[in-house]
């Protein structure tokens, strides 16, 4: 009888650390497609800004800022510059 309060108990131990681990890396990969989603939006936006400042030569002024302020948020966010 006590072999088997012993293996029960192993078993939610298990599954315990299982669901926390699964939990914790949902949680990363969700702050990871934010951080990305927010950074596309720093690249559209300055984007728009180039489009209507209507300036010839200012492209690569208003790359860099969106690249930097899609950077800023994170790894999302630096993935999304590229």
């Amino acid at each position: 009888m006590r072999t088997t309060i012993g293996v029960h108990t192993m078993k939610l131990f298990t599954g315990l650390i299982l669901c926390s681990l699964v939990l914790g890396v949902h949680s990363q990969w969700m702050s990871f497609l934010g951080e990305a989603y927010e950074g596309a939006k720093d690249m559209w936006r300055a984007y728009s800004d180039m489009r209507e400042a209507n300036y010839k030569g200012a492209d690569k002024y208003f790359h860099a800022r969106g690249n930097y302020d899609a950077a800023r948020r994170g790894p999302g966010g630096a993935w999304a510059a590229k």
